[in-house]
């Protein structure tokens, strides 16, 4: 080995070849992959099935599970919206009648008789609010849909006014729609001078099976101002 001066520094040469340990190099380098793969599917909350087991193969099963727990989570039923025609009508002296259809030449989906007196329902509209609730209970229906039930428990503005009947139509409900079926929107009274009407566009809203509820539409087509409401509510 020779010394050469450099200053007040001394530098080694070294004339013979240095050996490398690369046979350890490798190892550590093999040790250290094989920790990551172990520590990598660990924290996705797993364990590899065997030695064998790569991170990509390990992450394809962590999100495999995930989306499978995900799309067998109980999802709140969509809210469907749809437009029907409602109608209301009576006998200035009797009970007023509710009528939804689908257009105003189609059969009816739902026919209600109240038992408030159509006098009555007027003057309440005359308020400029209207609130309906119709309830059931689901020890009595839960096997039909609300449009099937046979009777309900009626609130008008949050007042128990007696109940309303679901019935089929007869001769002179088919006759008053006959007449009335080219009347889209609009309030009065029949020719005969005794039948009192109101007809409007209602919108259909259907939360779940156990509910559904109908909000009339102004004449703009907008519902922002809308001043009357028909809840059907299944309850426990």
């Amino acid at each position: 080995m020779r010394m050469i001066d450099l200053g007040s520094h001394s530098l080694q040469i070294m004339d013979t070849a240095t050996t490398v340990e690369c046979g350890r190099e490798m190892r550590m380098r093999r040790s250290l992959r094989t920790l990551v793969e172990c520590m990598v599917p660990a924290c996705c909350g797993f364990q590899p099935t065997s030695s064998s087991s790569s991170p990509s193969s390990a992450y394809r099963e962590y999100w495999t599970h995930n989306e499978t727990t995900i799309s067998s989570t109980p999802q709140p039923p969509p809210v469907r919206v749809m437009r029907l025609t409602g109608t209301f009508f009576g006998q200035r002296k009797g009970r007023v009648s509710f009528c939804l259809q689908d257009d105003t030449r189609s059969s009816p989906l739902l026919l209600l008789e109240f038992a408030v007196p159509t006098a009555y329902l007027a003057r309440e509209m005359q308020c400029g609010l209207l609130r309906i609730a119709l309830e059931c209970s689901s020890t009595s229906s839960s096997a039909c849909s609300l449009f099937q039930v046979p009777l309900w428990s009626m609130y008008c503005n949050g007042r128990k006014v007696g109940f309303a009947v679901s019935r089929q139509m007869s001769v002179s409900d088919a006759a008053v729609l006959k007449q009335m079926q080219s009347v889209s929107v609009g309030a009065g009274v029949l020719p005969d001078g005794d039948l009192m009407y109101m007809r409007a566009t209602f919108e259909r809203v259907m939360g779940s099976p156990d509910s559904e509820s109908f909000h009339m539409i102004n004449p703009t087509g907008t519902s922002s101002a809308q001043q009357l409401s028909i809840f059907l509510l299944r309850s426990s």
